[in-house]
């Protein structure tokens, strides 16, 4: 019983913030933001930023609290989920770099229906911020083998926090925005593109060698 009040040590705590914070990247998210966003009104971003920071904070808290048992009783390996989903982030990096999403944006901002709930869902949400290494991530800091419920408590906290920090800063891609303007949104969602794809093809190799090490072992 009083393992389980036990709290994160100082190291774990950092640790575990330190990967939260990786994963999450509140810093490279704006510019993502505002590739995904050209022409956007600002009350319209903070409300599309505001959707999207809440959807990803669903997805990855079903994850802290199913996605081990899901997993595990589809049979699926932690690996293989970070290769599906480093698969999918990389067809998204691929859509920014190249610009194919950007007609379907242009005609969704014309249209009468609100577009923003779906954008925010895919690709806001979900990978930019909810990526496959944030998801992985959470189902590793909250593992029920290492951590009590306390400690998961902790690093839930943890998380809470990393996602009010890039909301903030997704409010701040307004003033950002006027300072750089359209090109510049533009070329920081081609950049931003190519290291998500360079992140992308890391998560996939990383996993595939987990999995060589495992049929090895």
């Amino acid at each position: 019983m009083e393992a389980t009040l036990i709290h994160l040590s100082w190291q774990d705590f950092v640790t575990n913030l330190a990967t939260l914070w990786v994963v999450l990247d509140p810093v490279s998210t704006v510019p993502i933001f505002l590739a995904l966003t050209p022409g956007m009104a600002a009350a319209r971003r903070r409300k599309l930023a505001t959707i999207a920071v809440l959807i990803a904070a669903a997805v990855l808290m079903f994850f802290i609290i199913a996605g081990q048992l899901l997993l595990g009783a589809l049979g699926i390996p932690l690996y293989s989920f970070q290769i599906a989903g480093g698969i999918v982030l990389f067809l998204f990096a691929l859509n920014m770099v190249f610009g194919q999403t950007k007609p379907q944006q242009a005609q969704e901002m014309s249209a009468p229906a609100d577009p923003d709930a779906s954008v925010a869902v895919y690709p806001l949400a979900i990978p930019a911020i909810a990526g496959p290494g944030a998801m992985l991530a959470v189902v590793l800091l909250t593992d029920n083998d290492r951590y009590s419920p306390m400690q998961q408590a902790d690093t839930v906290a943890m998380l809470l926090a990393v996602l009010f920090v890039l909301w903030l800063a997704l409010l701040a891609a307004n003033p950002i925005s006027r300072v750089i303007g359209a090109a510049g949104a533009n070329i920081l969602g081609r950049v931003m593109g190519l290291i998500l794809a360079a992140v992308a093809v890391d998560n996939v190799l990383k996993a595939a060698a987990v999995y060589v090490r495992a049929a090895m072992g």
